[in-house]
């Protein structure tokens, strides 16, 4: 199995700045593609930005140029810096890797991101 724990959400005022962690433990040798979602009351999870094992990433169009997404898998962490918060980023972000010998996505528990004055 394997588990993800995200990390670094909290209260931020418009403008400013968070990046979140997720570091993944457990059998965590077949895990490739990892990413970030986010779901906000009421709505359904949508994906932010992901990441290949190679580095190639992939960013929803309401983010680009703001969060980056990065990895280090010497530290078997996911990384996303997020820049230019505006009060609709408020929401719930979970990380996502998927594990290709089981076929399957891994969740985090989520980290709680709100952007407020």
């Amino acid at each position: 199995q394997v588990q993800l724990v995200e990390s670094g959400g909290g209260l931020v005022q418009p403008g400013g700045s968070l990046r979140l962690s997720c570091v993944a433990s457990g059998n965590i040798f077949n895990i490739n593609n990892m990413g970030w979602y986010r779901q906000a009351p009421g709505k359904p999870r949508e994906l932010v930005a992901d990441i290949t094992s190679g580095g190639s990433t992939n960013y929803a169009d309401s983010v680009k140029g703001r969060f980056t997404i990065s990895r280090d898998n010497a530290k078997n962490t996911l990384y996303l810096q997020m820049n230019s918060l505006k009060p609709e980023d408020t929401a719930v972000y979970y990380c996502k890797g998927y594990d290709t010998f089981w076929s399957r996505n891994f969740w985090g528990q989520g980290t709680q991101v709100t952007v407020s004055s």
